[in-house]
């Protein structure tokens, strides 16, 4: 009560905020603040995701016109990721191992499409690099990039392992070697193969041990490295997915030939 002129009044009357829940209070949205700016609501599987989409788009066209440049991008992403996981704060110091992960995938990437992709068979074994660096970095504070480039490797070999066994990888050096107009049949060929029944059987028994390591990591609330690799698996298939539905209707638009 307040005293005015002799007569008591009663003071206004102000609302306190709301209390957080404690919920709310033991999280930490994860925010990317550029410019000062506070950004939508993002996280770290939907950037994994974005990342694996990142080489369709950037790599595949980059490598096919400049392959060296485009591998000594892998230099700007790698120390990136450094300085960020070294001096950034919140949000920006967990995408520095994601980048470093990443940095790894797209060198793997830029060395075998810039120079070797008529040999399939080097494939795996020149984007498995980095496969001891990463395997030790599970156990570190490079967990997040590991689980990145391992996932996307298990894609990788995975895609690979079904080419093999199903004969569609013989087709691979013709589809590349053979005239622009010869080489859009060939791959609409190896595509159509990939439908025949043992070899569509083999696809999505391997599809469904995939999504099922997927559903299982995703359910890893505790451990972010786990969610992480949960999306860049699951992206890695829907690409595949894509080729495959792009290379039998629309082959010249698959970006392999």
């Amino acid at each position: 009560m307040e005293q005015v002129n002799g007569t008591l009044v009663s003071p206004p009357f102000r609302q306190r905020p709301p209390a957080l829940s404690p919920h709310r209070q033991g999280s930490d949205p994860w925010r990317i603040v550029t410019l000062g700016v506070a950004a939508p609501h993002a996280s770290l599987p939907v950037l994994a995701s974005l990342l694996v989409l990142l080489p369709v788009f950037l790599q595949a066209p980059w490598v096919r016109l400049q392959p060296f440049s485009a591998a000594l991008f892998t230099l700007p992403l790698l120390l990136g990721g450094l300085i960020l996981e070294r001096h950034g704060s919140g949000a920006w110091k967990t995408v520095g191992p994601l980048l470093v992960g990443f940095s790894g995938s797209w060198l793997g990437g830029c060395l075998f499409w810039g120079w070797c992709r008529e040999h399939p068979l080097w494939h795996l074994p020149i984007e498995a690099f980095a496969l001891p660096l990463a395997l030790t970095g599970l156990t570190g504070r490079w967990r997040l990039a590991g689980s990145f480039y391992l996932a996307s490797l298990l894609g990788t070999a995975c895609t690979d392992g079904v080419m093999a066994i199903s004969g569609v990888m013989g087709l691979w050096p013709a589809v590349l070697q053979a005239p622009a107009n010869q080489a859009a049949p060939l791959l609409h060929q190896a595509a159509l193969a990939v439908l025949q029944p043992p070899c569509l059987l083999l696809v999505l028994g391997v599809a469904a041990g995939l999504l099922t390591c997927c559903r299982w990591g995703w359910r890893q609330h505790h451990d972010q490295a786990w969610r992480v690799a949960a999306a860049a698996l699951a992206t890695t298939m829907a690409v595949d997915g894509l080729f495959l539905g792009v290379a039998l209707l629309a082959p010249r638009l698959s970006g392999l030939i």
